[in-house]
């Protein structure tokens, strides 16, 4: 190796070290002009008060139902049993701990707190976390399941499947996402409530409105991104297969399918994770997902800079997640 070729490698390395420090000293210049701007507001920021959102010890109060004397305080393990005994009647109330505000033979009117204790529960945002990532768990599965079947008929020589199909995907890609969630709830919702309340039977929660909505409007998309994939494998390939004996829904499952996979593995990441903040909409039906109930935070708390900052860099948390597993699948499919 002469000494011209051992410099240039060495070259090229300051050049990738240069420019990995101008990221850097970017960055750092970005973070410090924002965090120099907040100061310049006038502005308390409380971000002690956050963790509460996600998880907090509430204590609750153990009231009388009736009015009568204290007869009993037993304890019954780590609690306590207060027996109130009335007019013909008595209750007996457990009171997890020791935290009991009453003695034998105290009278009680109906309302007046017999204990007390503590009870960990989960804070709106947490709740409003996992709601948007069941939602969009769901939404996802049948939108990915829509979007198959949607794009195989797209394909097919058959024309009530390709024009039912087109007809489905130039429908729900041509309106917008909130219209149709709108539509899903206020419009069919309520007929098909109705005609489940005519019928007897149980009506369906606005939850499974916003999942239909979303996964619909997922299942358009994904039928384009999978036809556009089965179309990008060469004609041969379908052909080879038909010589060898192979019908066309097998050669599709077994030859076309796998192949086009690994091609449309990253157009449906991006279909996802746009799917996961379009779930931020449902909050106009009532579903209290991460976004309204950040909204609700800030409406009680009167800290809207820390609150929206939280919900962004959860959203960005799901969606990072996200982003890495279907590079982790792209990497073994590209291995396979």
């Amino acid at each position: 190796m002469t000494d011209t070729e051992k410099i240039a490698p060495r070259k090229e390395l300051d050049k990738n070290l240069l420019w990995k420090g101008l990221y850097v000293a970017a960055l750092i210049i970005v973070c410090g002009g924002m965090y120099w701007a907040t100061t310049q507001t006038n502005y308390i920021w409380r971000w002690n008060r956050i963790p509460q959102y996600f998880y907090y010890v509430d204590t609750v109060k153990v009231s009388a139902e009736i009015e009568g004397e204290v007869t009993s305080i037993t304890k019954k393990g780590d609690d306590t049993v207060v027996i109130v005994k009335g007019d013909g009647d008595s209750e007996f109330y457990t009171i997890p701990g020791s935290d009991v505000l009453v003695s034998e033979g105290d009278s009680l009117y109906m309302g007046d707190a017999i204990g007390e204790y503590q009870l960990g529960k989960m804070g709106m945002l947490m709740k409003g976390l996992l709601i948007t990532i069941e939602v969009s768990f769901v939404a996802i599965i049948l939108g990915i399941l829509l979007g198959l079947f949607t794009g195989l008929a797209r394909v097919s020589q058959n024309p009530f499947l390709k024009w039912s199909a087109i007809t489905y995907i130039e429908l729900i890609r041509g309106t917008p996402l909130l219209v149709q969630i709108i539509m899903w709830y206020f419009v069919l919702g309520t007929i098909i409530n109705n005609l489940l309340a005519l019928a007897g039977l149980p009506q369906v929660p606005s939850l499974w409105f916003g999942v239909m909505s979303l996964a619909i409007f997922a299942g358009a998309y994904v039928a384009e991104i999978v036809r556009a994939g089965i179309q990008s494998i060469h004609r041969g390939q379908m052909e080879a297969a038909r010589s060898l004996g192979m019908t066309k829904s097998k050669a599709m499952v077994k030859i076309i399918l796998p192949q086009a996979f690994k091609r449309i593995l990253p157009p449906l990441a991006g279909q996802f994770i746009s799917l996961i903040k379009d779930s931020s909409l449902l909050g106009v039906i009532a579903i209290p997902e991460l976004t309204k109930a950040t909204r609700e935070a800030v409406t009680t708390s009167l800290m809207p800079y820390e609150l929206w900052f939280v919900c962004a860099i959860m959203y960005l948390v799901i969606t990072f997640t996200l982003s890495m597993f279907v590079q982790y699948l792209e990497r073994r499919t590209a291995e396979a």
